[in-house]
């Protein structure tokens, strides 16, 4: 026998068993970012390696070590999105979408990163990405983070926090930067070989360091909040204002860098104690000066990703998945003819009554088999069709979840007469 071929390392099915928690979550996410005004983008999986390069930063373990990068049959070099913020800018730049406008975007899909696996962290996983552009002043900064702040209140998940930072201008980080060297080299000896590669290219992401050995030599590190410049240290005391106002709770982190070089001011982190290491459930901030790297004109702009994998982790443990759809509807046949008159009734009934699920048995199988599959499925009402049924020009209702009898109705009244028992079921069979 052949060797079963498994799935990729790292890249996992969602089966059929989970995926109306995955459909509850994307359906609540796109109510949610239409509520608030943001239209939908779709952007390729695969871009050049040169913009993820440009716009992530060649010193971030993402470009150094986790893309999916490889040459296509015409040379390029390609690789597979690792996030979706540079894509969309690239997007909005290599379409003429700027010019002085202002876009509300949202985009949800798989994205790639070479890590190693493990709960909350795989090689294939998806992302929401919401991303507003040509939005200068904090108040657009407060409504994204009420945004996620209202997601987690629609889908019953408590155990999450809000952590946030300032990471300032460039200006202001270039100062910060060479007190953080300055710092960083009286103590080389303790730095980890990352660090070491780091406080060459881009020494605020030492401060990002998940090696525990490093931990206390971080602490003592110059603080960036203690070094913003004032138009900065404005912008972020009147987010924090905002957010005060609202009733939304945060916790200043001074340490919070973010992963990608593209950040600057606001940068924020939806945490969880629920899920492991893997602690980080939403997360993102400003990228002022991204879309003029990558060749477009100046344009401020802000945005978040939320790794879906991660909140439907949640919602399970929440005890917020929501029940498997069941037909309302479940099709019981005897006889050759009936089952061929049953497929016809029942594409009848779905042109009539398009709003109700109907499930034809199909494969055959006795009376007692196929109720067996009918009272499985969950529906709430079986039409019996055989033999009898079709010489005398009815249908049979049974209703499946309560104590109710079997009843004919003539086949021209069946979906006025379907329709009419649905409604009288009790409510929470519905």
């Amino acid at each position: 026998m052949a060797d079963i071929i498994q799935a990729v390392r790292g890249m996992n099915d969602v089966l059929p068993a989970d995926i109306a928690t995955w459909q509850h979550l994307e359906a609540t996410v796109r109510q949610l970012v239409t509520a608030y005004g943001y239209e939908e983008i779709r952007v390729p999986v695969v871009e050049h390696t040169r913009l993820f390069k440009r716009a992530i930063g060649e010193y971030t373990d993402v470009v150094e070590k986790e893309m999916y990068t490889f040459e296509d049959q015409g040379g390029e070099q390609l690789t597979l999105r690792p996030e979706a913020t540079a894509g969309i800018v690239r997007a909005v730049i290599s379409n003429g979408m700027l010019r002085g406008a202002r876009h509300k975007l949202w985009c949800i899909g798989p994205m790639f990163r070479h890590e190693k696996p493990q709960k909350g962290r795989y090689r294939q996983f998806h992302q929401l990405d919401v991303e507003a552009i040509g939005f200068a002043g904090p108040d657009i900064d407060a409504e994204l983070i009420a945004m996620t702040a209202r997601l987690w209140r629609t889908l019953g998940i408590t155990r999450v926090k809000l952590q946030l930072n300032s990471l300032g201008t460039p200006e202001s980080r270039r100062a910060y930067r060479e007190l953080l060297v300055s710092y960083f080299r009286a103590n080389e000896s303790r730095l980890d070989a990352d660090s070491r590669r780091r406080l060459e290219g881009n020494p605020l992401r030492i401060l990002d360091s998940k090696n525990p050995e490093m931990r206390e030599l971080i602490a003592g590190a110059p603080v960036l909040t203690e070094h913003l410049d004032a138009d900065s240290r404005a912008h972020f005391d009147a987010l924090c204002a905002m957010l005060g106002s609202m009733g939304i709770e945060y916790h200043v982190n001074p340490r919070l860098v973010r992963g990608l070089d593209y950040y600057s001011r606001t940068v924020f982190e939806w945490t969880t104690d629920a899920l492991g290491s893997q602690d980080a459930v939403c997360a993102g901030g400003r990228y002022d000066g991204l879309i003029a790297h990558l060749g477009g004109e100046s344009t401020p702009a802000i945005g978040f990703a939320m790794g879906i994998e991660r909140v439907v982790e949640l919602l399970v443990q929440a005890n917020k998945v929501p029940a498997p759809t069941a037909p309302d509807i479940y099709v019981v046949v005897n006889g050759e003819r009936a089952s061929a008159e049953a497929l016809k009734l029942a594409e009848q009934l779905r042109t009539v009554l398009p709003h109700r699920r109907i499930e034809v048995n199909l494969g055959g199988g006795n009376f007692k088999a196929q109720f067996r599959r009918a009272d499985k499925s969950n529906a709430r009402l079986a039409l019996i069709l055989g033999e009898d049924e079709l010489a005398r020009g009815v249908v049979a209702m049974k209703p499946l979840r309560q104590e109710s009898g079997q009843t004919d109705c003539p086949t021209p009244e069946l979906a006025t007469r379907v329709e009419a028992l649905l409604r009288e079921l009790p409510a929470e069979q519905n």
